[in-house]
């Protein structure tokens, strides 16, 4: 397996781009608002991206083997959509949740983000689910130092999740960053502690739990994208790129109005 260790040049690099993408967030997030379309909010996105950062849409024309071009520079994926949900013609309403899912490309390095808006005041069953979907990410996170594995990432946010009666999406992963859109390694969102590659300083990948609130079967739209749950239960998904550091994590997709880890506030309490 080819793991890119970044060196401190990468690294800054990997900073700035990780910062743009999250600021394309604080920029749509009071745009998703009943009555936009999620292409709305993908032209927003573009333009912001190309014309105030002078960045590239890492999604637009994306093309891994299998697959037809990705033909948005977002994705936006609704209430029961998964992930890959590629932006059209129909109008938020009140209630709906969406995750927005940002990549920018910025002197040739990624960065890859990805947030829960929910529109109006949303049920009580669809803020839980963004709640602690957003926790599992932060769970997850907290497990990365060096010594520690991919194994004891991905166990902490499935027992978390299945405490709460969530499923775990297995299908999809979150994956080693930085030159290339989607490097080595995967980081499965489930598995054992002490098991998987073992972190070392270095490591640049994203961690990005999609949990289900029904069962966590899915199925693969006809647009040959977009993920959705097959039982049409609600989903949620949280996504940062991270930093192994010498003595834990650096998070690489902050920005002014990045939300705080919520485990903090706890501990605080």
């Amino acid at each position: 397996m080819n793991i890119v260790i970044k060196n401190e040049h990468d690294i800054e690099k990997m900073r700035v781009a990780g910062r743009l993408a999250s600021e394309v967030l604080d920029f749509i997030g009071p745009h998703v608002v009943a009555g936009v379309t999620t292409e709305e909010l993908d032209k927003l996105c573009h333009d912001f991206i190309v014309q105030v950062q002078d960045a590239i849409p890492a999604p637009l024309n994306y093309a891994p083997p299998g697959y037809s071009p990705y033909p948005k520079s977002i994705c936006t994926s609704v209430n029961h959509q998964i992930c890959h949900g590629v932006p059209g013609p129909k109008k938020l309403k009140n209630g709906d949740i969406i995750n927005i899912d940002i990549t920018v490309i910025k002197d040739g390095y990624h960065g890859d983000t990805s947030r829960m808006f929910i529109v109006g005041e949303g049920s009580l069953a669809a803020r839980r689910l963004c709640e602690i979907t957003f926790e599992a990410m932060w769970l997850g996170i907290e497990q990365v130092k060096p010594g520690a594995t991919l194994g004891d990432v991905g166990a902490a946010i499935q027992k978390f999740a299945e405490g709460f009666g969530y499923s775990v999406v297995r299908e999809f992963c979150g994956h080693g960053i930085g030159t290339k859109f989607h490097e080595e390694p995967q980081v499965l969102h489930y598995g054992k502690p002490g098991t998987g590659i073992t972190l070392v300083e270095g490591m640049i990948f994203t961690i990005e739990p999609m949990l289900n609130a029904g069962r966590r079967e899915i199925k693969e739209m006809p647009d040959g994208w977009t993920i959705v749950t097959k039982d049409h239960s609600l989903s949620a998904q949280w996504e940062h790129t991270v930093l192994v550091t010498a003595d834990g994590y650096e998070i690489l997709t902050v920005s002014e109005g990045t939300p705080a880890n919520p485990r903090l506030k706890k501990e605080a309490a």
